[in-house]
């Protein structure tokens, strides 16, 4: 450690520390624009200069390693002046743009300015003007003219995205940020560079001349699309979400979020928004009231039940949908005595559920990983942020393998980091590449493999890795949880994992996966599971914030299999599977509504309505408990969703307890069906600027091509 006295207090660092850093821990704050604690020093705006004691001019804060016994004065006058004239230069080609600008009331500039500038400018000559460039739909670069240089955007490419989209080119006063030529940034972490922007040059494009800062209320939310469980800060508007930006939490998403946290809103006023009860009659689809809806929901379900008995009446769900969205549908279901409910859509394979499927380690520790197998995901596209942490190991020196397919891995960039070893093969395949992965593991060890397999070049060569090293990871992706043997992958993952000191888990696919496990949210004694019911298995059906065509493995074959169905029941914020079902209930979208999800680590969050549901849309657990009224069942009588969140702890079994299995090395010639990045969810699915991206516009192309 290093003493220093930092404006006549002593502070202690570690050595090597900037005094950027000494500064920030004894809460003293230096102006700066390039600095950012999330990116690597480039000391290129020079507003941090501050007063050093026998320095002969003063030094950039944000650079200037700590020495023992360093004075630093950060106010000093010639400390002072020396910010003073930065921002002089910085002003004098900066346009007087405030009042039209939508950094306006949150821009460092602004408020720095108020500080350090001068009421009037020097500057006689004319400002230099930089043209605007269109780099796609998510970022706006209309007011470049506005850009300081600071070259945030661009270490947040290389270093956070993994990708560099946009550089400085020219020098001095010709100097501008832009992309490659012809090029659009196309990162799934891009609108992050808005937020690091400290002036008005790069904006976010649906939200330009929305509304001004000081109009939002800012409340706080959980992301309801990939397994982070990032926070985030919904920003809204005469009842209207009017933007989302990212709340910082180191644990779960640091200071980022994926473009898909951040831009959905735009689906929750879309026209597809479903805001009143709906009933199929001749054929036609008729608006009528909650009364009219739910007392035809519980008639139909009285007389199938009788008809045909308990085991007729199912429900498939979402894992999107809140804990205590649900617990409630799993109460409804098994109240009535069936044990048909399934969130495994996707999948492949359906064993029984015994334990929870999870991460395995802290979404934290991802960042300090040395070794790491990915088996089956697109990490990148699958789980932005998770593999953003594992970039930043990898910059320290990780060393990550694959065993993925063609489709998941396209080429040695695909996921925007340095992968020691990859084996790009059919999923069918993929059982028997870990089974040689554990042959290799096993023959350097000299015990017995678990499963026979044959030591080859690269299996030994991802063996020799984990067996390197200290804090190590196999990770399991959708794919792999989809897969038709996943419980063979897992039991060979866990072989592997316990050979090598690894830790063992499920990236997992939604918000919510775990909590339906934990829910218990799948057939516990001989139900039907997803794909029996999605064949026609059923005599009525529940769909819980699913469409079964867009979310399951069954794709099209869905809506043969449900249109079977006497009584389909479709609870969603949107107007959909309207070929097959026979009632619309409008619920609430996580904006609207009150509930909990439960992340890949096991972390439970809770999060309130940022804004009132629209029209007349309804929490789905207050439609769930009020039908289970109806019903006749005991145990909804609940009057808030904390009360059916406190049920639902209060019974369920220990939330991080990795299933085991048995290892069959069957052939299958099913291949997984994984959504793409932007195919996830409803949300996502109907947010327009994110459906104009290149990633959905490939996955289109594919399908046209197909």
């Amino acid at each position: 450690m290093v003493e220093i006295e930092l404006d006549g207090k002593k502070v202690e660092v570690v050595e090597g520390s900037m005094v950027m850093h000494a500064a920030e821990k004894a809460g003293t704050y230096i102006p700066h624009f390039c600095y950012h604690k999330k990116l690597s020093i480039a000391a290129n705006c020079r507003m941090c200069l501050v007063d050093v004691e026998k320095a002969p001019k003063p030094m950039p804060a944000c650079a200037t390693p700590v020495t023992q016994g360093m004075i630093v004065r950060t106010k000093s006058d010639k400390a002072v002046k020396a910010q003073k004239s930065v921002m002089e230069f910085l002003l004098i080609n900066h346009p007087l743009d405030c009042p039209i600008c939508d950094q306006g009331g949150e821009c460092q500039l602004q408020d720095l300015a108020v500080g350090y500038g001068a009421s009037s400018s020097r500057y006689e000559e004319e400002k230099r003007v930089v043209f605007h460039k269109d780099v796609g739909p998510l970022i706006s670069m209309e007011e470049m003219s506005r850009c300081i240089h600071c070259t945030r955007c661009v270490r947040f490419g290389q270093e956070v995205a993994g990708v560099m989209e946009l550089g400085m080119s020219h020098r001095g006063e010709h100097s501008e940020i832009e992309t490659f030529v012809g090029h659009s940034v196309d990162s799934e972490l891009s609108g992050n560079m808005i937020d690091i922007c400290p002036v008005g040059a790069l904006t976010s494009k649906p939200f330009r001349y929305q509304a001004r800062t000081w109009e939002l209320s800012r409340r706080k939310s959980v992301s309801p699309h990939d397994s982070t469980g990032a926070n985030l800060i919904v920003q809204v508007k005469n009842n209207k979400v009017m933007r989302v930006v990212p709340l910082e939490n180191e644990a779960v998403n640091e200071c980022w979020i994926a473009d898909r946290d951040r831009f959905s809103y735009e689906a929750l006023d879309g026209q597809d928004r479903l805001t009143q009860p709906m009933i199929k009659h001749g054929g036609e689809w008729k608006t009528v009231d909650w009364q009219t809806a739910l007392e035809y929901v519980t008639k139909s379900f009285k007389h199938i039940q009788a008809e045909h008995g308990a085991n007729s009446i199912g429900a498939l769900v979402s894992p999107h949908s809140t804990v205590e969205e649900l617990y409630l549908a799993g109460a409804l279901v098994r109240g009535l005595g069936s044990d048909n409910i399934d969130h495994r859509l996707r999948h492949a394979e359906f064993g029984k559920g015994e334990g929870v499927r999870w991460l395995g380690t802290s979404i934290e520790s991802l960042t300090q990983l040395q070794r790491v197998l990915v088996v089956g995901s697109n990490l990148r596209k699958d789980h932005p942020l998770f593999a953003q942490r594992i970039r930043q190991a990898v910059r320290h020196g990780a060393a990550v393998n694959a065993i993925t397919s063609k489709a998941l891995f396209k080429d040695a960039d695909a996921w925007a980091m340095r992968v020691a070893n990859a084996v790009v093969t059919d999923a069918s395949a993929w059982g028997q590449v870990l089974a040689d992965v554990a042959a290799a593991i096993a023959a350097e060890k000299g015990v017995s493999a678990p499963a026979t397999g044959q030591a080859t070049a690269q299996a030994q060569a991802i063996a020799k890795s984990l067996l390197g090293g200290e804090r190590k990871a196999v990770l399991l992706g959708n794919a792999a949880a989809h897969h038709a043997q996943a419980s063979s992958l897992l039991a060979l993952a866990n072989w592997i994992a316990a050979q090598t000191g690894a830790t063992v888990g499920y990236l997992t696919e939604a918000a919510n996966t775990v909590g339906a496990q934990w829910m218990k949210v799948q057939p516990q004694a001989g139900g039907l599971t997803a794909g029996q019911m999605l064949a026609g298995g059923l005599k009525a059906a529940i769909l819980l914030n699913t469409e079964p065509e867009f979310d399951s493995a069954a794709g099209q074959k869905a809506a043969e299999g449900l249109g079977k169905v006497d009584t389909v029941v479709t609870l969603s914020p949107f107007k959909t599977n309207l070929a097959f079902s026979d009632v619309l209930l409008p619920i609430a979208p996580f904006t609207e509504t009150s509930g909990s999800f439960a992340n890949a680590e096991g972390r439970l969050q809770s999060f309130h309505a940022v804004v009132k549901p629209l029209g007349e849309t309804r929490p789905a657990w207050k439609v769930l408990r009020v039908l289970g009224n109806l019903l006749g069942l005991p145990g909804f009588e609940f009057e808030s969703s904390q009360e059916v969140l406190a049920a639902a702890t209060a019974t369920a079994p220990a939330l991080n307890n990795a299933t085991q299995a048995a290892i069959t090395l069957a052939a299958s010639t099913t291949e997984p069906v994984v959504a793409s990045i932007y195919q996830l969810d409803g949300l996502v699915r109907r947010a327009p600027s994110l459906q104009l991206t290149a990633d959905a516009r490939a996955v289109r192309e594919e399908g046209v091509a197909a």
